[in-house]
């Protein structure tokens, strides 16, 4: 039964779709799927790969159909005596496909002719796995009856034999052609059911994927001599880095060796204990030899699965190694620098949204996970800590040095200060683009929204599992903001990696790319963040944002209640030097680089509280009747408040708090440039409809331009620019382009407005619309190319006509999202801003983009 390199010419089988593996066959990954495909290219590598039959898409759904191919002819090829297996050879090996069948051929008399060439024992095993396989696999018989039986020995062999016969009425088929066809059509089969559609589709592959079959001679890994199976690569699938690794496991079929009791020993010599290198140093020798072969010539890291037969060695398969991210990026950058292939095929290789995983902690693939709810991955990361149900308890266990989570309905500007202090963030409500949802993924704070299964029992204080299990106050919980998933307790982490390998890639990717990449930045931390991942600058600085602090909070409030703009400048007046503080260590952080400062936005009613110990505790603290100060919230109140008195609306009607912002940005301005290295700032108008309240707008703060040049008796240049949120605004572009610097599409009230949908609420429904196919993603987290992508287009093309050489960008958060820079940089902006922590994926999709479009333009 010996295993030649090559058929004789008279057993080649030459149908296409039926097709015995050579240097020239033809098969292709679309056709004949990637195992199939990979088999073949170590064939052409002279690897010692045992006599394989491919098996085409077609003939697999023609067998699924009740059209067998010619066995006959397909059996031709191998030896009357060969033990075969059938593998299954799907076009990307992440779709899966139904279990291997291995030992298929043997029969009575077969198993005979084998005890006498591996001995009795060995042959025994064999058969008797087989008809286990065959009768639970393929005749689809009740796995219980054979559960109980003895698994080895001539006992196990006969009481199998029976246990066959008596559940399918039967006797076991004791011929191969007919084992064959019965394995053939299970397999596809089980790739046409229902429940593997759906599996594989979940996967990311298409209703109508093909699945080939390969029909391998084995080698057997039993007998005489120094007998096994097990896998090898070159590389730690999880470090990356170089080192052998894998295991083997002498008298073992398959991948028997990864089994988690499997008593596996070691590959290279190791002082824990045996090793294939020890037990066969030339089948080791031979291996590792093939295997950097195989990375040579196929240009990735592979991992070979082997067997060795009484000391001989055979190659039954090879995949690309499955690594984690970081690993990936390793191994892309080190095949790059070694020659094999090219920096932007490097590039290339690496999904964007997994470097997410390098620059937050994560759960461990291998940890136990409990989980106790789940919600929209809003913020990617892991992060484990004890409940907290408010900003305050969050910011008294902070003080405490215990880390927490911090669990809300729905967080509000006020939840800010708890967002600080906790390690992650949990809600009940919410979307991609709530403000738990940006402002977690601006702090790089893992985050899950709209977990609305779970119980959220805040006066309570209780959090209950969506299998009912209660938690408390104190009780500790992670939250995996990448997943989206809730666990109870604390599993292990894996911490980021941020190693010379990460950055020479993400230098290799800005030599590519052709559009910039900023950040949305609201603290000098979070500058100090994007710089770290070497953002072109600030695209959004969120001025309101700076308010929240205790000590600004109850000035901002008094501010609130004045009387007149008298009263509210005063106030404002000492708001002034805190809010120019903080621009000064702005402009320092992104010394040399841009800084883009949205002026005030939100509604005033945010800023005040809304229990009522709140606004009791207010009135003291203003020194006015309760009932005042219960009666003026209300007032300021809002059936809508995203689409009342804010943004550009608040500057118009009280301008003195654009007035203040101005003077404080101007001042910084002076106070942190240097005669070589001058800060142009960028301010920016948001929520403009018309071009009306730009020009507004923009006199006062000329006006205000002019007195800080006066006072200080130095000069300073700005741009001026409007946030582009409204469809409004995207269609009379080219008239508000005549009074701005630059155009900022605001993505995400663009697509509320757009859709006609909150997106603090829409996380409700959205996962249904999705699944329904209403939308084809969550349009606020992959930009809408057909009704957002089409304003965005057209305020694009008007903006450029109402003035030459504006700068256009997009400073929402669809700007860290592959997918939506894809539609931006179609629609010609220049720049995209995202959170800090989305800023690296952001630099490698634009690289990608352009080097696709290289490679299209050949």
């Amino acid at each position: 039964m010996a295993m030649d390199d090559a058929a004789p010419q008279k057993d080649r089988v030459e149908d296409r779709h039926v097709t015995l593996i050579t240097p020239t066959a033809p098969v292709q990954s679309p056709t004949h799927g990637g195992r199939a495909k990979c088999l073949q290219r170590l064939v052409r590598l002279d690897l010692p790969v045992p006599r394989t039959v491919a098996l085409s898409f077609d003939a697999v759904r023609g067998i699924a159909a009740g059209r067998m191919p010619d066995l006959d002819a397909l059996l031709a090829g191998f030896d009357p005596a060969a033990v075969l297996c059938v593998r299954p050879s799907s076009e990307v090996p992440d779709w899966g496909g139904p279990g291997a069948i291995l030992n298929l051929g043997l029969t009575d008399e077969t198993h005979e002719v084998l005890s006498r060439r591996i001995g009795q024992e060995a042959a025994t095993r064999l058969y008797t796995r087989f008809i286990h396989a065959y009768a639970v696999d393929v005749a689809r018989l009740d796995a219980d009856a054979f559960a109980e039986l003895p698994a080895e020995g001539p006992a196990g062999l006969a009481a199998a034999l029976d246990t066959y016969e008596a559940e399918a009425e039967e006797p076991f088929p004791q011929d191969r052609a007919t084992q064959l066809a019965e394995v053939l059509r299970s397999m596809a089969r089980a790739w046409e059911g229902t429940t593997a559609r759906l599996l594989r589709q979940a996967k990311g592959a298409p209703a109508d994927a093909g699945l080939g079959l390969v029909v391998q001679e084995m080698a057997l890994g039993l007998g005489h001599g120094e007998c096994g199976s097990g896998v090898l690569q070159l590389v730690h699938p999880g470090t990356g880095l170089p080192q052998i690794t894998g295991r083997y496991l002498s008298q073992s079929q398959g991948r028997e060796a990864l089994a988690k009791d499997a008593a596996s020993l070691y590959l290279e010599r190791d002082p824990r204990g045996p090793s294939l290198q020890e037990l066969a140093p030339e089948a080791f020798d031979a291996l590792v030899e093939h295997a950097g072969r195989a990375r040579l010539r196929l240009r990735a890291e592979m991992q070979m699965e082997f067997t060795i037969e009484n000391g001989r060695l055979f190659i039954l398969d090879g995949v690309v190694v499955p690594t984690t991210s970081r690993a990936a990026v390793r191994i892309a950058v080190r095949l790059a620098e070694d020659g094999i292939i090219t920096r932007q095929e490097a590039l290339l290789r690496i999904e964007p949204r997994a470097l997410s995983e390098l620059l937050h902690r994560q759960v461990n693939p291998m940890a136990v996970r409990d989980p106790i709810g789940r919600g929209i991955a809003a913020s990617p990361g892991a992060a484990t800590g004890r409940i907290a149900f408010s900003a305050a308890e969050a910011q008294a266990m902070a003080a405490r040095d215990e880390a927490c989570i911090l669990v809300r309905r729905e967080t509000s500007p006020e939840d800010v200060r708890g967002m600080h202090a906790a390690v992650g963030v949990l809600t009940e409500r919410g979307g991609m683009t709530s403000h738990a949802a940006v402002i977690g993924r601006g702090l790089g704070l893992p985050c899950v929204v709209g977990a609305g299964r779970m119980g959220f029992h805040l006066r309570r204080g209780q959090l209950v599992a969506e299998d009912g299990r209660v938690f408390r106050a104190g009780d500790t919980i992670t939250v995996d903001g990448s997943d989206g998933t809730v666990l109870a307790g604390a599993p292990g982490m894996v911490e980021p990696m941020l190693d010379d390998s990460f950055r020479t890639l993400m230098a290799w990717a800005d030599a590519e790319r052709d559009i910039g990449i900023r950040a949305n930045a609201d603290t000098p931390e979070d500058a100090q963040t994007a710089r770290n991942f070497d953002a072109g600058g600030i695209g959004l600085c969120r001025t309101e944002h700076m308010f929240f602090d205790p000590r600004r909070l109850i000035v901002m409030r008094e501010m609130i209640f004045a009387d007149g703009p008298e009263d509210r400048r005063a106030a404002l007046d000492r708001l002034l030097p805190m809010q120019r503080d903080d621009f000064v260590e702005l402009f320092r952080t992104m010394t040399g680089l841009p800084v883009c400062i949205r002026l005030f936005d939100p509604p005033l009613h945010e800023f005040l509280p809304s229990d009522r110990i709140g606004l009791r505790d207010l009135a003291e603290a203003l020194d006015l009747p309760v009932s005042d100060v219960t009666r003026r919230a209300e007032a300021l109140g809002e059936y809508n408040p995203m689409l009342g008195m804010r943004g550009v609306r608040l500057g118009v009607t009280i301008p003195e708090i654009y007035d203040m912002q101005a003077r404080a940005i101007f001042e910084a301005t002076l106070e942190a440039s240097r005669e070589d290295d001058p800060v142009v700032p960028e301010v920016m108008i948001p929520l403009v409809s018309t071009p009306r309240e730009v020009e507004i707008v923009r006199a006062r703060i000329d006006a205000v331009a002019a007195e800080v040049r006066a006072e200080r008796g130095r000069d300073f240049t700005y741009r001026l620019g409007v946030m582009v949120e409204t469809p409004r605004a995207c269609l009379l572009a080219d008239q508000v382009a005549r009074h701005a610097h630059f155009l900022s599409f605001g993505t995400n009230d663009l697509t509320q407005m757009t859709y006609g949908l909150s997106r603090d609420d829409a996380g409700r429904f959205m996962s249904d619309y999705v699944a329904q196919g209403v939308f084809a993603e969550d349009p606020f987290h992959v930009l809408d190319a057909e009704g957002v992508g089409e304003l965005l287009r057209i305020g694009v093309a008007r903006g450029r006509q109402g003035r030459a050489g504006i700068t256009l960008s997009i400073c929402g958060e669809h700007g860290g999202n592959p997918e939506s820079i894809a539609h931006c940089r179609a629609a010609g902006v220049d720049y995209v801003s995202c959170s800090p922590f989305r800023v690296p994926v952001a630099r490698l999709a634009a690289a990608q983009l352009a080097i696709r479009d290289k490679i299209e333009l050949g």
